[in-house]
């Protein structure tokens, strides 16, 4: 796709079902995803795909139903309650993290920390989204383990009928990668339908005065405005989960990655962590560290807030993000599209693309998003994607940026990331999000 991008700013592929229209080209982006947004949705095309897995979530649906979830969240996500309880959440998390690289380091074993970057926003999401403690890290859940494991391969097998045009034939007769994501589904549903009874259950067990522990998680906010419906609460679950987990695991994987194959960059984070919070560069209890991060500390770290956007630029969590055009179009650069034709932007091969940012596209380079005092700047959204743009942009922008300011500062802080194999090539998993195939295998040491 990226080597297409690079000779043809917008393409189309011929299909036997339907073309597929490719484009990197910005306007065309802001078209499709703003000036001309109820054109281009998920479709039904788009919905049969993903609907056993996400069923009539969020990222499955458009119109009215799209709206009333989208109205939900955003509310949810726009409160305080939420956004402190969640910090509280990453850094009790982050601390766990810290103790198992620490043992790691102190043994002198490689760890793929994408794992446990999986596990640990893993159990982030649970407990905010559920207020249930997963406890992937310390693996003390074997029912949360097949359900992850379950719910990572139904994920790929989804993406897998994008291609695959026999897909609905071995879903008839249940056969092949469509036996295996029923099998997986099964058990991603069995596992979420307990969790929402249980809740419910709680809720209705518990005391009037414990009412604190019913406000702060996700589902407990849902069941109290009377959602519930427990296949409309699995399928908010399940995308949220989608939205929450491996998008944020994922981009801390390739951040690390960046960072090990620039080890300046990361001298230079190291630095300004260590500046940021300088009252607390004593403290050796990394939950306490974790803790005492003040939100004016984490405003400090422009440069650390600079190499995660870099990273999402050149590895963006949702590598390629399709849309359904309703009725026949032309874009911006003049290419027609046609009713029923597929339109997809590319964030993945946008963020390589000369013509957007310059000769230096492929390279690392945090100082891009630094103005001349070295603050943050941001980018028109429809250049850089990865969040998408428009009235579907990302509802969860801010906190994916503050779990992972707060991941990335308590553990530059205490340690320096080496690849385990510096000659094996690091690539990616096709995969609805942009996982590194086989993990990121790295050997973490004490900073002194």
């Amino acid at each position: 796709m990226t080597d297409l991008a690079g000779k043809y700013r917008t393409y189309r592929l011929l299909g036997p079902f339907r073309n597929e229209v490719y484009t990197s080209e910005p306007a065309n982006v802001e078209y499709i995803l703003k000036t001309n947004f109820p054109n281009y949705g998920k479709g039904d095309y788009n919905n049969g795909l993903l609907r056993d897995l996400l069923g009539d979530g969020i990222f499955a649906v458009d119109g009215e139903k799209w709206r009333q979830q989208r109205k939900v969240s955003s509310y949810e996500f726009s409160t305080r309650v939420l956004r402190d309880f969640s910090s509280v959440v990453f850094r009790k998390n982050v601390g766990k993290l810290a103790n198992i690289l620490s043992e790691a380091a102190n043994a002198n074993e490689i760890v793929d920390i994408q794992d446990l970057f999986l596990k640990s926003t893993l159990d982030s999401i649970f407990k905010v989204a559920f207020g249930v403690e997963l406890d992937s890290m310390c693996g003390t859940n074997a029912e949360g383990k097949a359900f992850t494991t379950a719910f990572d391969d139904a994920s790929a097998a989804t993406l897998f009928r994008y291609v695959d045009i026999f897909w609905k034939i071995k879903k008839f007769l249940n056969i092949g990668s469509e036996a295996a994501l029923k099998k997986n589904i099964k058990v991603v549903d069995n596992f979420v339908y307990k969790l929402i009874h249980n809740k419910a259950d709680q809720m209705r067990n518990s005391k009037d005065d414990d009412s604190s522990m019913k406000k702060d998680d996700i589902l407990s906010r849902f069941l109290q405005v009377g959602d519930t419906d427990p296949t409309y609460l699995r399928d908010i679950i399940l995308n949220f989960i989608i939205a929450g987990k491996d998008t944020t695991a994922a981009t801390l994987s390739w951040f690390i990655y960046m960072l090990c194959e620039h080890p300046d960059v990361q001298e230079k984070i190291a630095q300004e962590v260590k500046e940021a919070t300088n009252k607390m560069n004593e403290v050796k209890d990394f939950s306490e560290f974790a803790a005492s991060i003040t939100e004016e500390s984490f405003e400090k770290m422009n440069y650390l807030h600079a190499a995660i956007t870099e990273t999402l630029r050149l590895y963006p969590a949702v590598p390629v993000d399709a849309k359904l055009c309703l009725s026949d179009d032309t874009l911006p650069d003049g290419f027609n599209v046609r009713k029923g034709d597929m339109v997809a932007y590319q964030p993945y091969a946008m963020g390589r693309m000369k013509f957007i940012w310059g000769d230096d596209a492929e390279e690392f380079k945090p100082e891009r998003w630094l103005d001349e005092n070295g603050m943050f700047r941001p980018e028109n959204p429809f250049k850089f994607t990865a969040f998408q743009a428009g009235p579907r942009i990302c509802l969860g922008k801010e906190f994916a940026y503050r779990q992972m300011k707060i991941f990335s500062a308590v553990l530059l802080h205490y340690f320096m990331f080496k690849l385990g194999d510096a000659n094996k090539k690091v690539t990616y998993r096709t995969m609805i999000n942009l996982h590194i195939d086989g993990g990121l295998h790295v050997r973490a040491f004490h900073r002194c």
